[in-house]
């Protein structure tokens, strides 16, 4: 199982932002960080519309960061992109379980599920991008 690529290349972005430590335009981190300009701008975006990021209009323009380091976790940019990290969709309320089909029930797995992912979450929370991180 894997991050999906989005989510890869939102961590990118964000750290790239972290090690310079000042605004950069998004061509600058398109290129810093192997990510199409377009990809890096819808990333962006959603960055920005989480709070991750501030974006600046203009000639002086481009993206900083809108917290400190140390305030932006790994699962901030996991729950921007994918929303909440669930390890089996038959955690969703709407998904069909294999085991009981449409009429409920609760799947004999549906708790160790719901274990791991609270435990996945809780890593994740606690990687931040702070000092002391290293992310290269």
């Amino acid at each position: 199982m894997y991050i999906t690529l989005e989510t890869d290349y939102a961590v990118r972005i964000v750290n790239c932002l972290v090690r310079h430590g000042r605004r950069m335009d998004a061509q600058t981190l398109s290129d810093k960080t192997k990510v199409t300009l377009r990809f890096s701008l819808k990333i962006l975006r959603k960055l920005a519309a989480a709070g991750i990021v501030r974006s600046f209009k203009g000639a002086g323009g481009g993206y900083e960061l809108a917290k400190a380091p140390e305030e932006i976790s790994l699962n901030d940019i996991v729950e921007t992109i994918e929303g909440v990290y669930s390890f089996c969709r038959c955690l969703g309320d709407s998904y069909y379980c294999s085991e009981f089909g449409a009429g409920g029930g609760i799947c004999s797995f549906r708790d160790v599920y719901d274990d791991i992912s609270l435990v996945v979450r809780e890593k994740l929370k606690k990687a931040t991008f702070g000092a002391g991180r290293n992310f290269k």
